[in-house]
This record gives structure tokens, sequence and C-alpha cells, in this order.
């Protein structure tokens, strides 16, 4: 197994089947917060189903269409990133991330999907990179024009999240535009 710092005391590493109890624990720590505009706290609302979402992870790794990272401080999970989905023969992949309430602000989820949109490119040879957010999730639109992405455009409520009709940004960065540069 391997793990990256993201800071001194902060590491990005690979979720797996093995860490479902840790998962939940953290899951159960940022429900609400994370569930507002994701249906991920849902899908992992107890032991079995975070083990069914772990190892469907786990496929997706095996089967080259998906990764799942998780983000620890201080050895506590409290975050993660993700390809929800990688398609090597198109060269596309969509990222995302989550985080728990209290880590915000600290840069972490940035610098992880940096690490990831570059291992993407860089090792993997992807053309586009896309985020797809609730246009009300202000923050996940944050990190990706920090990630120097473009807004794509607007899917007018394509995403029915807890009863409501959520707007999706999708946003993208093309492997020529990566990395960014940063402003002077």
């Amino acid at each position: 197994m391997f793990s990256t710092d993201l800071a001194d005391d902060a590491q990005l590493f690979p979720l797996e089947v093995r860490h479902a109890k840790e998962f939940l624990a953290h899951m159960d720590r940022g429900r609400e917060y994370i569930g507002r505009y994701v249906a991920l706290p849902d899908v992992t609302a107890d032991l079995d189903s975070t083990r069914a979402y772990l190892t469907n992870y786990a496929r997706k790794a095996a089967t080259d269409t998906g990764r799942l990272y998780g983000i620890r401080v201080d050895g506590t999970l409290v975050g993660g990133v993700l390809f929800r989905t990688f398609d090597v023969a198109s060269g596309t992949c969509e990222a995302g991330c989550w985080l728990e309430p209290t880590m915000a602000g600290r840069g972490l989820v940035t610098t992880a999907c940096r690490i990831l949109i570059d291992w993407a490119f860089r090792e993997r040879g992807m053309h586009r990179v896309e985020w797809h957010a609730a246009s009300e999730n202000k923050k996940s639109l944050a990190v990706a024009a920090r990630l120097g992405m473009t807004r794509d455009g607007v899917m007018r409520q394509n995403d029915l999240h807890h009863g409501v009709r959520q707007d999706t940004e999708v946003w993208s960065v093309l492997a020529h535009e990566w990395p960014p540069v940063s402003p002077a």
C-alpha cells in the first residue's frame, strides 16, 4: 500500500474494503454536511452498504474504470477524492471529492485532486478530466476553479437529490492545459 503526504499531518491513500468501519465512522461524523449536495452518505448508511460501496470501487480499480482515495489527518479519515469514472479508451474521466466540515479550508482536497489529475494526464495519458458539482455547492466549484478548470456549462435540474431537483455544473481541464499557470 502507498501513502502520499498532502501536508505534515495529512496523507492521501487508496481506500479499500478493509477500511469499511473507518469509512462509516467518517461518514457518520460528516453525514449531514457531506450529504447536502451528494448521495455518498446515502449509499454508505451502514456497514453492509459501506462495504458494498468500497467493493464497487475495488472492482472499478481492478477494471481501470475508477479509483477511490481517502484523506487522513493525524491518522483519522476525514475526506476523500475519486475518479468516479475513468474511461481510458475515450481519454475522459470525472474527478470528485468530499470532506468533513472541520477540515475545510486547509487545501487538502485541492492538493489531493492535483495529484490525481497529474497522474491521469502524465501517467495514464488521459485527454480530459471533468468535475461535476451542484450549482449550489460553492466549495466544490471553488476547487474546480483552483484546479484551473473551465466551466463548460450547466445541466439544468438533472439531479434529483433528497426530493429537490439540482442543477449540475460541468467543469473540465484538458491535458494541454495542465498544469494550470499560476497567476503572477
